[in-house]
């Protein structure tokens, strides 16, 4: 089983903790958002769209434009983002049977999978894209350490930002 972002959700995300970081210094160009954050950037417009929508945030066309954060980072939910982009948490589907969730006849899941959802609904609604700021800050000024065993295999990180903006290290540099 995988529970994860559909990656609408994952570059939404990355996009708005980036604003969060860079709240109150006026508007991000979609071409930095996306270079930073290692996200395509002509799919970008069409990512925030909803974001804007939802009045999240503020788009401004034009050689001065860029986006914004519509509210504070700390008032802003991951929930928020992902429901924006993604859609409810809830599914009309079983999650035994495959086919619409009927009232009349439950699976013996239904009940778990709901409390387990709510959960994940209440762990994602309390958590701010401040937090995700700052959670990504030090992500980022956090030393790299070698691994500590040689038999296990070195995963790339996407979005590491260091001096080079946007640069992968390659699959070499990375198990050094």
């Amino acid at each position: 089983m995988q529970i994860a972002l559909e990656r609408r959700g994952d570059y939404s995300v990355r996009a708005v903790i980036d604003l969060a970081r860079h709240y109150g210094d006026g508007r991000r160009k979609a071409r930095e958002i996306a270079t930073v954050m290692d996200i395509p950037v002509r799919y970008l417009p069409q990512l925030l769209a909803p974001l804007v929508r939802r009045g999240l945030l503020v788009a401004t066309a034009g050689p001065e434009g860029g986006y914004a954060l519509a509210r504070d980072p700390a008032s802003i939910s991951v929930l928020e983002v992902i429901e924006a982009v993604e859609g409810p948490l809830e599914s009309p589907r079983c999650v035994l049977r495959g086919g619409p969730c009927d009232w009349d006849e439950t699976c013996p899941l239904h009940e778990t999978w709901g409390r387990a959802r709510n959960a994940l609904a209440g762990e994602l609604g309390r958590t701010t894209f401040a937090e995700l700021a700052m959670a990504d800050q030090a992500i980022q000024n956090r030393p790299v350490r070698p691994r500590k065993s040689p038999h296990l295999e070195s995963v790339e990180r996407l979005g590491v930002r260091d001096g080079n903006a946007g640069v992968r290290p390659s699959r070499r540099s990375a198990r050094t």
